[in-house]
């Protein structure tokens, strides 16, 4: 079969054409730079089913940012609470039968347990079974985590996700 390609591209309007997803997860308006720590932390590298990322595209919002769709997947709270430390203001839409079911703003909560890890090596989260607790804190619009047992404070971007 013959396509005219210049016909193609011009009523592409040069843009990307993704699948839709049947059932599953969308993950938008994450970062750019924060992309591949959300596709870490949720283990997308070992996930079986089809998965589609894309990263670097326009975004009004912010100023580039990635997507993750994630078929036959819904995520957990403690999977979006862990995506609300990466990219807070990411949007997640929950997809069944090709159509948006649910939209779920992240939020991060005010105490977060077993998450996040205390990066004092004498922290009692270190060095006996004590499930990690911390408080999260904002200073001057800068996110930050307070450990509940060593009161170590911990930037935003520089926590450490289990």
């Amino acid at each position: 079969m013959l396509v005219n390609y210049e016909l193609f591209n011009m009523s592409l309007q040069n843009k990307l054409i993704v699948a839709a997803l049947c059932n599953g997860t969308v993950i938008d308006h994450i970062p750019s730079e924060k992309l591949f720590k959300v596709v870490s932390i949720l283990n997308l590298d070992v996930y079986k089913n089809l998965i589609t990322i894309g990263n670097n595209l326009e975004s009004t919002k912010i100023p580039t940012k990635g997507i993750i769709k994630i078929s036959d997947r819904f995520l957990e709270e403690d999977e979006t609470n862990k995506i609300s430390l990466i990219a807070p203001n990411a949007n997640i839409s929950i997809i069944r039968n090709f159509i948006v079911a649910e939209k779920r703003a992240l939020t991060l909560p005010s105490e977060i347990r077993e998450i996040v890890l205390c990066g004092n090596p004498n922290c009692i989260t270190n060095n006996q079974s004590v499930t990690t607790k911390f408080h999260v804190l904002h200073h001057d619009e800068e996110l930050m985590f307070k450990c509940h047992y060593c009161e170590r404070e911990v930037k935003g971007d520089e926590v450490k996700i289990k």
